[in-house]
């Protein structure tokens, strides 16, 4: 009880004044959930914010386009959380008359919310007693019970389950989780933690045995797959242009980006443009290929990381189903995409 009695003490009055925090509506509460996975709260925040303000009931988000949805999420990242989100404002809108399960089981159902979005929602709406289990509550408990089982292995992560549902306090899950994690967030932080103000010091298991900066153990490394990605902006001439949208499984689905000459390596100049220049394009060949920037954008996702070069041809009559820059603009673009479009063309309008 000691371990529960102070970091809800500590958290009371120490911890963040959110939104999503103010209130038991499970709607925004998932919604948030979902936001902050993979995500920080000040990057997640401001998203949060436009989503509630375009769509402030189950409802509003039910009804909504994918394409508004996924505008919406764009720079978030992981995308597929947007997709479910929406797939499961459907089902909870139209097959649930708006109303969220009640229980940890039945929010396990919904697509898109595995057992750390269930617990917090249903500890934080239905003050069920099931606790939370994420980055923030893997660190304090292997720090304070000295707990050195490798992260990255299944079969730990029933152990921490077991562990963080001992030391709930069943009387208060709801303010109990918000407090592990908060005090994860901002005290037993990642690297270089404050253990001296920290008021666990005096029972932390890891700061006793000068542990703390090893735990948690993670040994399991993610494999990264490098991609060479040449966007090619076409531009007809009306000044129009040509984009598409990216389908089935894979980065990024359903956004759109410009046509792309994907290469196994990463190409020179010159033999990009060499390549670009026997292409077709409606049958009909660029009259002129400009390279659009000096040096190659750096695009790291989990498992990827994408080299990325942009390329404009300009066509000397008009090319199909082209767009004029203010209607793709309002598209859902990859985020690098999206900060090119910025810097390159929206200031030349």
């Amino acid at each position: 009880m000691e371990f529960s009695n102070s970091l809800i003490h500590w958290y009371l009055q120490n911890k963040r004044d959110l939104p999503w925090r103010n209130t038991t509506n499970p709607y925004p509460i998932w919604l948030s959930e979902i936001m902050l996975q993979q995500t920080r709260v000040a990057q997640g925040l401001p998203y949060f914010l436009s989503f509630t303000d375009a769509f402030p009931t189950i409802f509003d988000l039910a009804n909504a386009d994918e394409e508004q949805v996924l505008k919406l999420w764009q720079g978030l990242g992981y995308y597929s959380r947007a997709r479910n989100l929406h797939a499961t404002a459907k089902h909870i809108a139209f097959e649930l008359n708006g109303e969220f399960p009640p229980t940890y089981k039945e929010l396990l159902k919904l697509k898109g919310v595995g057992e750390y979005t269930a617990a917090a929602i249903a500890s934080f709406s239905y003050n069920e007693p099931v606790a939370v289990l994420d980055g923030n509550v893997f660190r304090v408990l292997s720090r304070y019970f000295n707990v050195d089982s490798d992260i990255s292995l299944p079969k730990t992560k029933t152990e921490f389950q077991q562990l963080a549902q001992e030391v709930l306090d069943k009387k208060n899950p709801a303010l109990f989780n918000q407090a592990i994690m908060e005090f994860g967030a901002l005290q037993c932080v990642p690297k270089n933690p404050d253990c001296n103000s920290c008021v666990l010091n005096s029972s932390c298991a890891a700061l006793q045995h000068k542990k703390v900066s090893e735990l948690p153990v993670k040994t399991k490394k993610t494999k990264v797959t490098n991609r060479y990605l040449n966007y090619l902006i076409l531009k007809d001439s009306d000044s129009n242009y040509i984009v598409q949208k990216r389908e089935g499984k894979g980065i990024w689905e359903n956004l759109y980006e410009f046509p792309v000459l994907e290469t196994d390596f990463l190409l020179s100049e010159k033999d990009a443009i060499d390549q670009i220049s026997k292409m077709q394009f409606y049958n009909q060949k660029p009259s002129e290929i400009l390279i659009l920037q000096n040096e190659i954008t750096l695009h790291k996702l989990s498992h990827q990381h994408l080299h990325i070069r942009f390329f404009e041809l300009r066509f000397s009559s008009k090319l199909p189903d082209s767009k004029p820059f203010t209607a793709i603009q309002k598209l859902p673009f990859p985020i690098v995409i999206h900060n090119f479009m910025v810097a390159n063309y929206c200031n030349s309008l």
